[in-house]
């Protein structure tokens, strides 16, 4: 590693390229970021026929940020973050995942806990990071979950102020009934302060750009 730690940072929405890049400038002082991004994985992942290429496209655009110098790698999108581990052990390159602090503040936090997201493809290996760091720390949580409806589509389409009504509802809809909630993208964290709710609203940027500083003043 050069005196300069590089990170970079795999995107699969230019939406949240500005929110990391803000963050790793108030966290991570001294290091060089590099960004990588294929907007097309999400879409892709709900498709029969191209799903299968997205392990192969994640390790092509690890394998280019190692050939770049990044000393790490972080997936900052929920669909891909189960394809870290299996990434980093075929490349031998260290690829972390921007959710995983979250996930584990989410169990620590209670035993009711809820994921909202705005697309389907994200639920899914949101609620199994849970199970799995549960696990790990020999906790059984009750998950409940909620894909909001339109959400997607209005910050797809440049709306980000509607995204956030859409999001802030969903999590004051659900907070009665639960101890902590989950943003499982992190395009949602724009919405989580918009909420008047008691119980905690986590998002995977702040918390996952704190542990990957860590990370670096490990290497």
């Amino acid at each position: 590693m050069s005196d300069t730690p590089r990170v970079a940072f795999l995107h699969t929405g230019a939406v949240v390229i500005p929110l990391v890049a803000e963050l790793a400038k108030e966290h991570l002082p001294g290091v060089t970021p590099i960004n990588y991004l294929d907007d097309r994985i999400v879409a892709d992942l709900a498709d029969a026929e191209r799903a299968d290429s997205v392990p192969d496209r994640v390790a092509d655009l690890v394998q280019a940020a190692a050939s770049a110098g990044a000393d790490i790698v972080m997936l900052t999108c929920s669909s891909i973050s189960q394809l870290a581990a299996p990434t980093s052990e075929r490349l031998g390159v260290p690829v972390m995942r921007i959710d995983e602090a979250m996930a584990d503040e989410a169990v620590s936090a209670g035993e009711r806990i809820t994921v909202l997201a705005t697309l389907p493809t994200t639920l899914g290996p949101t609620i199994a990071l849970v199970r799995e760091r549960a696990e790990l720390a020999g906790r059984v949580p009750q998950i409940s979950s909620e894909v909001i409806d339109g959400a997607f589509a209005a910050v797809a389409g440049g709306d980000r102020p509607a995204h956030d009504r859409l999001v802030a509802a969903a999590i004051e809809r659900r907070a009665p009934d639960t101890d902590v909630i989950v943003l499982a993208q992190a395009s949602m964290a724009s919405a989580a302060d918009a909420a008047d709710v008691d119980v905690p609203v986590l998002t995977s940027l702040r918390s996952g750009i704190r542990r990957l500083r860590e990370a670096v003043d490990g290497l």
